[in-house]
């Protein structure tokens, strides 16, 4: 592929918000990218390409949902003013629905804070998006378990955001169906211990997909 394919181009910042997987460790111990699809991504471009300038910040918090990244969207990610925004976010609002949290974020709640956050981005011209989907790595489609049912809900969270990568001409990476796709020849420990939080296997799958879809 040439390289004015590359979507990055010199002396842009780009800016990875989201929940813990997003995170990993970033604010801890493994600062400044965490110990994950981040860092794996961030490692990979440098080695591509080492002459292109660009700055790469991530601003994940574990545990987050959509509403929390609401709340804190303008220190976190406007102020920085970011050429570009790589946003993972849902699986925590899809579990506290689930478990009638009252931090829950049923579909509509999601789809109508997600956009006031996108919206916000357009507002100040900052509208180079990339949109990954909440993912969750299981094959459970008929159990009646916990993990059945994430299934069964999470494609109503993965509609609006394929919704809004379409409205918004934003870069989508698929990571649940990559994770599905994965899936057919590889059980599901191999890539996590848990559906949610991945093993570095599971990271550089979502390392993967992201580069790809970035060219």
């Amino acid at each position: 592929m040439c390289q004015k394919d590359f979507v990055f181009k010199d002396n842009q910042k780009i800016v990875f918000i989201g929940d813990s997987i997003t995170d990993c460790g970033r604010r801890i111990d493994f600062s400044p990218y965490g110990n994950g699809y981040v860092k794996l991504a961030i490692d990979l471009i440098t080695a591509k390409y080492p002459e292109r300038k660009l700055t790469f910040l991530n601003k994940g918090i574990g545990g987050n949902t959509v509403e929390d990244l609401r709340n804190r969207w303008h220190d976190d990610l406007l102020v920085h003013k970011p050429d570009w925004v790589s946003i993972k976010i849902g699986i925590n609002d899809l579990h506290c629905n689930l478990g009638e949290d009252p931090r829950a974020v049923p579909p509509d709640k999601y789809e109508r804070l997600y956009r006031e956050c996108l919206e916000s981005l357009l507002k100040k011209k900052q509208t180079n998006l990339i949109l990954i989907d909440p993912f969750y790595i299981s094959t459970d489609f008929s159990s009646g378990s916990q993990q059945n049912r994430v299934l069964e809900l999470l494609p109503e969270y993965l509609n609006i955001v394929k919704k809004f990568a379409k409205e918004f001409k934003a870069i989508h990476v698929r990571t649940h169906d990559k994770f599905q796709e994965q899936l057919r020849y590889k059980q599901a420990d191999y890539f996590c211990p848990e559906p949610v939080h991945p093993y570095p296997s599971g990271h550089m799958v979502i390392a993967q997909a992201l580069l790809e879809a970035i060219g």
